[in-house]
């Protein structure tokens, strides 16, 4: 494990504005990994890019510093000014060996993530490593690596509650959504056609909601979210003329004042009775507080949500003493396989050697007294010679495992 290099660009030393610069071209991201690899005598390599990080994992003999750092940055061609390179560096965190292990184990569990317990996290470490080790950028040391990240990813999201409350505030919506059992072709109205109401309209279609109207001021951009959702764009103003009901009400926009006024409300109504939902998650609201006291809703709004949501992250956050006890034992667990392994790899000479072994003393050493030997007697020390070069090969194996897993 002590070739097992990591330099990390992260959210906790760089805004996330600047990370996106040092983000490479996917399209001749391979060409230039084999470039650097070659240039630094790197054995293995695999670059991993989410909207909170930049990393490079590799497998090296090389001193991996800060100078290593500048150079490599400078090679891999990110057009960077001496300046931004300098300050990249400077915020970079360099990891080997066990250290190494342990950061990749944590970042797996996104227990090094801008919001612990989110998954997706070991989804993006995967893809990554695969995808370099299809260009043939990795080897056998990252393989066990990666095999040990993911079995640790899994037992921590398995066998603690780090990920089990959602924290953000459109998953929490859709929860209350969901509970409120509407039928998967009920008209949702969508106010809006920002980053929240986009995040929220793909749980809804995932989950074979269909029948979307979508309204916004920048008609262009209700156009496009309508598209995606195969319903209807209309500007914002359209509002108040629109006359085919709803069911539920989907908003967030950046108003300093209601959108949903009593008088538009009723309008939307269209003479329907039935109890309504609407789900708020502007701030200030779009909704009026006289809608809420005039009509009966379902509200969902976006100030309770919060409150749950750092609820369940206090929760989560409690639940990190576990994840890292499951982190520690499994760099444990691979400390001992990574001995095992340096065994099974020194003893694969043990078979060859045996044979030469046995062809000198039949063949060199004793040649004279096997041939005299009729062939009765041959056969019988061949199987003999046979028994004891399988039971030989084992016998070494065996014996050293038992020393390792003894010492352990």
């Amino acid at each position: 494990m002590k070739y097992l290099k990591v330099i990390a660009f992260t959210h906790k030393q760089i805004e996330l504005k600047e990370l996106g610069r040092l983000v490479l071209c996917q399209e001749n991201l391979t060409e230039k990994l084999h470039e650097v690899k070659a240039r630094f005598g790197i054995d293995e390599i695999f670059y991993l890019a989410t909207c909170n990080r930049v990393e490079f994992i590799m497998s090296t003999p090389q001193i991996v510093d800060k100078a290593f750092a500048h150079q490599f940055l400078e090679t891999v061609g990110m057009s960077l000014c001496s300046h931004s390179t300098n300050t990249f560096v400077e915020a970079a965190a360099i990891y080997e060996g066990q250290e190494a292990m342990n950061h990749l184990l944590r970042t797996s569990c996104s227990l090094e993530s801008l919001i612990v317990g989110e998954k997706e996290i070991l989804a993006q470490l995967r893809k990554a490593y695969e995808d370099c080790r299809e260009a043939g950028l990795t080897g056998d040391c990252l393989r066990v690596v990666m095999n040990c990240v993911v079995k640790t990813a899994k037992e921590v999201y398995t066998h603690t509650n780090i990920s089990k409350n959602p924290i953000s505030v459109v998953s929490l919506a859709y929860r209350k959504l969901k509970d409120l059992k509407l039928c998967s072709n009920a008209r949702v109205l969508i106010i809006g056609a920002g980053e929240t109401n986009r995040n929220i309209s793909k749980y809804l279609q995932k989950h074979k909601f269909s029948n979307f109207s979508v309204f916004n001021r920048t008609l262009s951009k209700a156009q496009q979210l309508a598209a995606d959702l195969g319903g209807e764009a209309f500007e914002l103003d359209e509002l108040k003329n629109y006359n085919k009901g709803f069911d539920a009400i989907i908003t967030c926009t950046s108003a300093v004042e209601p959108i949903l006024t009593p008088e538009i409300y009723t309008s939307l109504l269209n003479g329907e009775t039935d109890k309504k939902t609407i789900v708020d998650l502007a701030i200030p609201n779009d909704t009026a507080p006289e809608v809420l006291e005039r009509f009966d809703v379902n509200f969902i709004e976006v100030h309770s949500l919060n409150e749950i949501a750092k609820k369940n992250l206090q929760e989560r956050y409690q639940e990190l003493v576990h994840a890292e006890a499951i982190i520690e034992q499994n760099i444990a667990e691979f400390l001992v396989m990574l001995k095992q392994r340096k065994i099974e790899l020194a003893m694969r000479q043990v078979p060859e050697k045996i044979k030469e072994i046995r062809n000198n003393a039949v063949n060199t050493v004793f040649a004279e007294e096997v041939q005299s030997l009729d062939k009765e007697s041959r056969e019988i020390l061949e199987k003999v010679m046979n028994y004891m070069e399988k039971k030989y090969i084992s016998v070494p194996m065996i014996m050293a495992k038992d020393i390792l897993i003894n010492n352990n």
